[in-house]
């Protein structure tokens, strides 16, 4: 996965492709390079994932009128 692509992926298709690599690894016959090669990519979409999921919630956060002690 080059880097280019990867930082442009949506949540839903690095979420889509985690789920692809979740199941491949599952494989109990998979050859350890391959694990260890899914398991890098793997890594690398959880993040991109966080990265949607923070930035969505940031974006929803500024949306909320802000809290004031009013007690």
């Amino acid at each position: 996965m080059a880097k280019d692509q990867a930082t442009e992926l949506s949540y839903e298709a690095a979420k889509s492709q985690l789920d692809v690599i979740v199941t491949r690894l599952e494989d109990k016959d998979l050859p350890l390079d391959d694990m260890v090669s899914l398991w890098e990519q793997g890594e690398k979409l959880a993040t991109i994932c966080e990265e949607r999921l923070a930035g969505a919630k940031a974006r929803l956060e500024a949306l909320r009128p802000s809290q004031t002690n009013e007690s």
